[in-house]
């Protein structure tokens, strides 16, 4: 049977759906089923989330959840969180709460500004080239008078635009490198449609224009967040010793790269979580922040840690493009919710509240690390999926996490247990 289909997207999603489940499930109605259970009961919210994307048949949900007790900046903050993964939210929260009784996390914007390339080929001499851009640069800002305007009323708008040349990289390869400020929206739009009406003002013969797209690297849109406090109140058990393999934790991370992505992929746990749960795109962050860490030219931590006259300090720098307005920030319900519930942040102020989620998940990482062992809490969260994938009942729920409260956690103990459970009724 042929799986090549035509029309496809003008079907309604039902018959999308009887075509898929024709095509690659023999018809098995518990397929549909499945999909069709996860349809909002609301038609209006449905058809909001079937407009998101193209082919929509069903939605993929991911569990929502608060993690309460965060100070930042003196403010205190219920930070919403989007994610799959057991332990995230629980570890976020316990760091909340410590550190909210030892000053709080403090945060700063550093910079904001954002980068878009016109990327072309000219082979002509480079003196020429040059004058021209110096010729024409007026004229291009004015080609996008009536795109920036609004933005420019904002505050926003561009603020350079300059040429660069990379014929040392590619053959005959230059750019225009422009700079943005976008406020309050991540401004890709805004960005792209910009990049687009200079290009068209800059061509002439001998200027081959290839692209024009916003870069998701931003080294100059930078947020930095720290804890800091003494040495003395950092363990309940020989603080001293704690607060020194936590730094040599941080300093194996920027040693060996293997370490480094593990240890950066715990940060981006609480980083993506906010993310999502604020309606901003996650695959653009984790792409600019993994090259920040390769800036060196070595991938590297994140996070760095240190101990000076008995001081801990631990801190993140870290590029963040992220928006309060327009997208899907302005689009979907719990999007909306997560960002009344944060106060209604400028981009800055989010910038600020997810760069401390990013640090606080990561000292929960280092601080398990370096203590009991990542696997002890993680795998206690992960008991109850355990438990709800083999079938049990809330008794055998119940005993099975009993058991398990002094007993190494693993899925072949909890599947031997439940089965000796269930044999000795």
């Amino acid at each position: 049977m042929s799986k090549t289909v035509s029309g496809f997207s003008k079907l309604n999603k039902l018959e999308k759906i009887d075509w898929l489940v024709s095509t690659y499930f023999n018809n098995d109605n518990k397929v549909k089923q499945i999909l069709m259970q996860y349809w909002n009961s609301n038609p209006v919210l449905q058809d909001l989330h079937d407009d998101f994307i193209e082919n929509t048949i069903s939605n993929f949900y991911l569990p929502f959840g608060i993690a309460p007790n965060f100070i930042i900046n003196g403010k205190h903050y219920t930070i919403p969180m989007a994610i799959e993964e057991s332990s995230v939210v629980a570890a976020a929260s316990l760091v909340a709460k410590f550190w909210s009784t030892r000053g709080g996390f403090k945060a700063e914007v550093i910079s904001t500004s954002k980068i878009g390339q016109i990327h072309f080929m000219y082979e002509g001499a480079k003196a020429d080239l040059e004058n021209y851009f110096v010729s024409k640069k007026a004229s291009l800002l004015e080609a996008t008078a009536d795109i920036t305007k609004n933005m420019r009323q904002r505050g926003g708008g561009i603020l350079d635009i300059e040429l660069h040349d990379k014929t040392f990289e590619l053959d005959n390869y230059y750019q225009l490198h422009v700079t943005f400020e976008t406020v309050d929206s991540m401004g890709a739009n805004f960005i792209n449609s910009c990049l687009e009406a200079i290009a068209i003002a800059f061509e002439k013969e001998g200027i081959q224009i290839v692209m024009s797209i916003l870069s998701n690297y931003v080294p100059d849109c930078l947020v930095r967040a720290e804890v800091i406090c003494k040495v003395e109140d950092l363990y309940a058990e020989n603080s001293e010793l704690f607060a020194q393999k936590f730094v040599q934790a941080v300093q194996i991370a920027n040693a060996e790269p293997h370490r480094a992505v593990t240890h950066n992929k715990g940060v981006m746990n609480g980083i993506d979580a906010v993310v999502i749960a604020t309606g901003n795109d996650f695959r653009a962050i984790e792409a600019g922040v993994h090259a920040y860490a390769a800036k060196s030219g070595r991938y590297k931590s994140l996070t760095n840690a240190s101990i000076e006259n008995g001081i801990f300090k631990f801190w993140i720098e870290i590029p963040l493009a992220v928006g309060t307005v327009g997208g899907l920030t302005s689009l979907h319900p719990l999007s909306k919710l997560s960002l009344k519930l944060l106060g209604n942040p400028t981009a800055k102020e989010l910038m600020e509240i997810i760069a401390v989620a990013g640090l606080a998940q990561n000292f929960a990482a280092l601080r398990a690390l370096t203590t009991t062992g990542i696997q002890k809490g993680h795998m206690k969260m992960h008991l109850t999926n355990i438990i709800k994938q083999l079938g049990a009942s809330e008794e055998e729920k119940e005993y099975l996490i009993n058991y398990f409260e002094n007993t190494t956690i693993t899925h072949n103990a909890v599947v031997e247990a439940y089965n000796k459970l269930v044999g000795d009724k």
